[in-house]
């Protein structure tokens, strides 16, 4: 039994997917979502109807706005910017974090295609330095040039005890001929981020393939690139309770898990799934798909073009089957000559920071070098002038329910919360926002009525509803259904803290300024 109620079956994680089927995935919590929804982890979202048992409001998805100062980070140093490779300076094998101890923002990042490792600072997530370290000295690389990252990601783990392992990286380098065909990614842990263990060898895996923690059920997942036609670039599955083991499986014993399926837009090819990140945000998973939309390879290294990969939302309530309604690129590429972003959109290991009031989401992009033609795909031009880019959203605007009607409103499912302060995130455009509390049977619970509601009106990410004379830690333990009504404006979240600071107990994703855990 999961933190929300959701009940996993006997074979965990489940063999259901179809590597051959373009179905979208069924989500088995939305088809039987729990009679009783607990509610005591997080800050509650909208992004599916896990929540929901009747609206009269219409679920609306957002997007990031990136920040007009892009790219916050290119290529400068000899080790990105050279002849030998594809000038480059992208995390999308490494991270971008907050670290409450030192107070700042860091990004581990590809030095060139193929290049190096390499490890930048910030104090405001907008101006980047690079700190000159030892291991090579004189540079602020991390790992030695002879181990060449072409995938992977670092993660800050806040949950470990062993202050030697309190960063873990995953590294997976380039296909050789040396290897044959079978390429083992690299695990490594460290203390600061900085100096790493002995790299120890995963079971095989494709390019392109990631991990991330899974916090409520404290494991550690894989994201393995596989090629199993039709749907050729797909994503297996293996998890484990402690890092290394979860490097540990032999080759045939993933476990199939998705793929771009029939509701991907496809462009100059068909799509296929190139990357899956995800991470823990307040009461949920959220990730990255990152679809790729061709052309193929053959096309971009003969004019040295990136392909087009852009960036779609999911979620996930039991860390394996995600939701995908809205199927818009959620960070795209601008394909125009000459765009620092024409293509290659990938996310960013711990995918986004908490802000203030936004969220940040760092992202790779690349610009190309129709002068680097080469049917030699490491050093082709498909693969140059990669950057850093950032979008900026709203915190917990992935998606809102909107009232779009006089007296629109939404009923939850049955609830339990043991708090006693209920908060909103909401945006009512100048219309109150009122709240109900119902029973079982949608009877409503006296006195939390709407007439003893004090109605909100206001833009707040975090504000307290109150009903007069009445203290909702009253109604704690026992299964309360909540029902919103406004005439107009967004309610993007909610939740039940235990005091009026409004504190959720959920989980700020890769953290930022103010957050310790």
């Amino acid at each position: 039994m999961l933190y929300n109620g959701i009940e996993l079956p006997q074979e965990w994680p489940p063999r259901t997917e179809k590597p051959a089927s373009f179905q979208p995935m069924r989500v088995p919590y939305l088809e039987t979502p729990p009679a009783i929804i607990p509610i005591d982890v997080g800050r509650q979202l909208f992004v599916d109807d896990f929540l929901v048992a009747s609206s009269s409001m219409v679920r609306t998805f957002h997007s990031p706005v990136k920040y007009p100062g892009n790219p916050v980070w290119f290529p400068q140093t000899p080790y990105e910017l050279n002849e030998t490779l594809p000038p480059t300076a992208i995390p999308k094998c490494g991270g971008v974090w907050y670290d409450e101890r030192d107070q700042l923002f860091k990004m581990w990042y590809m030095a060139s295609y193929l290049g190096a490792m390499a490890y930048a600072t910030s104090t405001d997530g907008i101006h980047w330095e690079r700190p000159e370290l030892d291991v090579v000295p004189g540079t602020n690389l991390i790992l030695s040039p002879d181990l060449h990252p072409d995938s992977g990601t670092v993660w800050l783990d806040r949950e470990t005890r062993d202050d030697s392992q309190r960063f873990k990286m995953l590294i997976r380098e380039p296909n050789t001929q040396i290897k044959g065909n079978y390429f083992p990614g690299l695990l490594m842990t460290s203390s600061d981020g900085i100096h790493w263990s002995p790299p120890v060898e995963t079971g095989p895996m494709h390019d392109r393939s990631t991990f991330f923690y899974n916090p409520f059920r404290h494991r550690w997942v894989q994201s393995i690139r596989s090629w199993i036609p039709p749907r050729n670039r797909t994503r297996q599955y293996w998890e484990a309770e402690a890092f290394y083991a979860s490097g540990q499986w032999r080759d045939g014993e993933q476990i199939f898990w998705a793929g771009a399926d029939g509701m991907d837009e496809s462009g100059e090819a068909p799509a296929e799934l190139y990357n899956l990140d995800a991470v823990a945000y307040e009461s949920l998973l959220i990730g990255f798909y990152q679809i790729l939309k061709g052309p193929p390879n053959v096309i971009g290294e003969n004019n040295g073009q990136p392909k087009l990969t852009e960036l779609v939302f999911a979620s996930s309530r039991d860390g394996f089957h995600w939701h995908r309604p809205d199927r818009r690129a959620f960070i795209g590429a601008r394909r125009e000559p000459g765009s620092w972003e024409y293509g290659y959109v990938e996310s960013t290991g711990g995918i986004c920071l908490v802000v203030g009031d936004e969220l940040w989401f760092y992202y790779s992009a690349y610009a190309g070098d129709p002068k680097r033609v080469s049917a030699d795909w490491h050093v082709s031009g498909m693969y140059g002038n990669g950057a850093v880019g950032l979008a900026k959203l709203r915190r917990d605007g992935f998606a809102s329910m909107r009232s779009k009607i006089p007296g629109a409103s939404f009923t939850t499912r049955p609830l339990r919360f043991s708090g006693g302060h209920l908060f909103v995130n909401a945006n009512t455009a100048g219309a109150p926002l009122t709240v109900e509390c119902l029973d079982e049977n949608n009877q409503v619970i006296a006195p939390f009525d709407k007439e003893r509601c004090l109605p909100f009106l206001g833009n707040s990410m975090a504000t307290e509803i109150h009903w007069r004379e009445a203290d909702l830690k009253m109604l704690a333990g026992q299964p309360v259904r909540f029902r919103f009504q406004s005439d107009r404006g967004d309610l993007y979240a909610f939740w039940v803290s235990p005091n009026s600071t409004g504190v959720s107990g959920g989980y700020p994703a890769a953290g930022g300024p103010g957050w310790k855990g």
